[in-house]
């Protein structure tokens, strides 16, 4: 099952703050909800308007009359925009002299992702990928450097004035935690995706919580699971509901830490974890940091987590990584894969395909290998913390990676069939270049079968290849119904950007 992994190094700016919570653009025709807590010792009226970024025109505006008040109070005004600047400033004026204080100021646009505060462009890039699942908050962000930043999914949740935000000192930003554990619930279900939850499991990079004292944390996340899947007149599950989601979420998978395996009181604590949550809810699958890729897990899970970052060359040999491991553990799932380094640049053609030598690989050992997700998704190119990332956005802008791209050949993928086949080449040095998979998938909405076969050639030179599949038989084809699709460009270091957003298609 081909998905996502929510593993963004700039929370605040990319995946996971409702993408747009920080507004810059501002589109004629459109219309913006801004929220403010506020509270004055004087009544007056308060302009809320967005003007352009040099501050002489007002693209919109409206007011709020606020009364004389030592107590907060939540205000909320729609902005319709006459004019266009993807650089806007919000302002808050008065012509009323006077002390007032503002706090918790928001601004979204009203038409976003089905309606649940998520950027609309953004969450339709993923969704046309057609994800299985979507991991998240992420990696490195679950863990901290120090236990003191790790993410809390208690305070990303409920009102948001009331969520204290964190400091993410892996990635070096703070976030106010608007993308919290509900959204990224939320997130899966508006994709219609399963969501996978990886929570921290006392572990950061520099400290570990030592296995007598981790039941607090154990306990937190059976809170956790409760809050998305209890009932309403559970204590966590009146939360969600009160948040405005009263039916339960369909949680069926968690994460216990990210790349932990090796790090103090890991496995012992992870055993805590698996009993438990086993115990109250036997049928979520655990997934366990510690690779089972070439040597047996000494503890139970349902899959094991494999992650790779690597260079081209050494990607495209990993395309046979799985083919001698182990049936009888646990699954696999390989949940961060991505070239970087010089090969990648900020999206490379020639990372796309290594790693679309590798997904194939996968693809041809999908009896262990469960799931796999690229990471991380998405990148502000106004704050890169991270090269590459499947998708960049601006305040305005979007495009993806040729990475972003090569996943779109596998998006058929999902309760496909695989089909025995074998490849010819012009020799046997050329069959070292390439790498081939078919599959069955029936379209529902057609009702018709197709054959999907995918091919990556990473030589330096055109092969003529042949590929003979069992099972199916010519005369079942029908050569007006096929086509095929070819990403390539005039040069493999080729990048996609702002200003050439389909250079590599």
């Amino acid at each position: 099952m081909f998905g996502l992994s929510g593993r963004v190094p700039n929370v605040s700016a990319n995946c996971c703050n409702k993408w747009g919570k920080y507004l810059q653009s501002i589109v004629a025709g459109s219309t913006y909800k801004v929220e403010l807590w506020v509270r004055s010792k004087t009544s007056f009226s308060l302009s809320v308007a967005f003007t352009s970024s040099d501050g002489t025109t007002v693209l919109a505006q409206s007011h709020l009359s606020v009364e004389a008040s030592e107590e907060w109070s939540k205000r909320s005004v729609v902005v319709a925009a006459t004019s266009t600047d993807h650089n806007a400033r919000l302002a808050l004026t008065s012509a009323t002299r006077g002390v007032f204080w503002v706090d918790q100021v928001s601004a979204l646009p009203t038409d976003t992702y089905k309606g649940h505060g998520f950027r609309k462009e953004l969450a339709t890039m993923i969704a046309d990928l057609k994800p299985g699942f979507l991991r998240f908050p992420g990696g490195c962000y679950v863990e901290g450097q120090r236990m003191a930043n790790a993410f809390r999914w208690r305070d990303s949740v409920g009102p948001y004035e009331e969520r204290p935000g964190h400091y993410g000192d892996v990635w070096n930003y703070w976030t106010d935690d608007g993308f919290g554990y509900f959204e990224g619930l939320q997130l899966a279900e508006d994709l219609g995706t399963a969501p996978i939850w990886v929570f921290n499991n006392g572990v950061s990079h520099e400290q570990s919580v030592a296995t007598e004292l981790i039941g607090p944390f154990v306990q937190n996340v059976l809170d956790g699971i409760e809050f998305a899947r209890g009932p309403v007149d559970s204590t966590w599950g009146a939360v969600r509901a009160e948040m405005g989601h009263p039916e339960p979420f369909q949680l069926q998978h968690v994460a216990v830490g990210n790349e932990d395996c090796n790090k103090p009181y890991y496995t012992s604590n992870y055993m805590e974890f698996y009993n438990a949550i086993k115990l109250k809810y036997p049928d979520i699958q655990i997934i366990s940091n510690c690779d089972a890729s070439i040597a047996p897990l000494d503890h139970p899970a349902d899959l094991y987590d494999y992650h790779i970052y690597t260079n081209a060359k050494n990607l495209f040999a990993m395309r046979h990584q799985f083919d001698h491991s182990s049936r009888s553990g646990p699954k696999a799932f390989v949940s961060e894969y991505a070239v970087t380094g010089t090969d990648s640049g900020t999206g490379s053609l020639y990372a796309a395909l290594a790693e679309a030598a590798f997904l194939i690989g996968i693809e041809l050992n999908s009896d262990l290998v469960q799931m796999a997700s690229y990471a991380p998704l998405f990148v502000n190119a106004n704050d890169r913390r991270w090269n590459p990332d499947a998708i960049v956005f601006n305040s305005n802008q979007q495009y993806g990676t040729p990475s972003y791209w090569m996943q779109h050949f596998f998006k058929s993928s999902n309760g496909a069939h695989l089909i025995p086949s074998t490849v010819q080449a012009d020799s046997s040095t050329s069959l070292a270049s390439i790498i081939t998979s078919a599959v069955r998938f029936h379209n529902a909405s057609s009702g018709m079968e197709y054959l999907i076969v995918k091919a990556v050639n990473f030589g330096n030179t055109s092969l003529n290849v042949n590929l003979a599949v069992t099972g199916i038989s010519a005369s079942n084809i029908i050569p007006g119904e096929s086509n095929i699709m070819v990403m390539t460009s005039s040069g493999v270091m080729d990048e996609n950007s702002f200003t050439n957003p389909v250079k590599v298609l």
